[in-house]
């Protein structure tokens, strides 16, 4: 999986006009992904969870300075409820659940989720047929399987992380989170049906009827950010605003 996985990474940077065919071989290290190569995908992941660390720190302390005295998003100060205790003690109880689930695979079941492949000794001479990078890529491999074109799937495949960015300017709604608007959970669940779905498929062959469904969920996926976030926000706060006036 490491040589495949370096193999699969690097060969989309090709996709690059102009410089793409150039910027591989200073990647590997030689004209092919050997020992260069891992070493120094090796020495990357290994520095990149002290760095999320950092950004983990940072976040807390924008947060102590900043404050999040508001965390269900309502307007009134009599419904307000402290961050602390309440909801410091709720994301620990969702953060402990994750650790004992996530204990319980690395411990009692670690090749669950993995693929027999990945047992295969990394051969450059011969490619694994039904080869599927880890089940945590899998949605957005499907998503760079949906575009027919190279380059518009590597585009398609890093936009599926940056949209998230958008969220702040396309989420319109006068009221945060999602505790009192039935619409905003409707769609969030189904992107989550939808994005569990691009998983799925991210793990199949490429064949009828799996890639026809790949792009409608693709679509989906995209369509979630730009366009149901501000539609149902929208709709969303001319209710909230009719059900003020009527109770004025």
């Amino acid at each position: 999986m490491s040589h495949w996985g370096a193999t699969v990474i690097t060969n989309l940077l090709s996709a690059i006009p102009f410089i793409g065919q150039d910027i591989v071989p200073f990647i590997w290290g030689g004209f092919s992904v050997s020992n260069p190569t891992i070493q120094r995908f090796f020495a990357l992941h290994y520095l990149l969870p002290f760095i999320l660390a950092a950004l983990v720190v940072m976040h807390f302390i924008a947060l102590h300075t900043h404050g999040s005295s508001n965390p269900v998003g309502i307007s009134g100060n009599l419904d307000r409820i402290p961050m602390h205790s309440y909801f410091l003690f709720k994301d620990l109880i969702t953060v402990f659940v994750f650790i004992l689930i996530f204990s319980l695979f690395v411990f009692f079941s670690p090749n669950t989720l993995g693929h027999s492949d990945n047992y295969i000794p990394g051969n450059p001479m011969v490619t694994p047929p039904s080869i599927v990078p880890e089940w945590y890529l899998l949605p957005f491999y499907a998503i760079l399987r949906s575009i027919p074109d190279k380059l518009g799937g590597v585009i398609a495949m890093f936009g599926a992380l940056l949209i998230l960015l958008i969220l702040p300017i396309t989420d319109r709604s006068v009221i945060r989170g999602n505790t009192f608007k039935v619409l905003s959970k409707l769609s969030f669940y189904l992107f989550v049906f939808n994005f569990l779905l691009l998983g799925n498929l991210g793990q199949l062959h490429v064949e009828v009827p799996f890639i026809a469904l790949g792009q409608i969920s693709t679509v989906y996926y995209f369509s979630y950010f730009v366009i149901l976030v501000p539609a149902v926000s929208t709709i969303e706060n001319i209710l909230f605003y009719l059900g003020n006036k009527h109770n004025l």
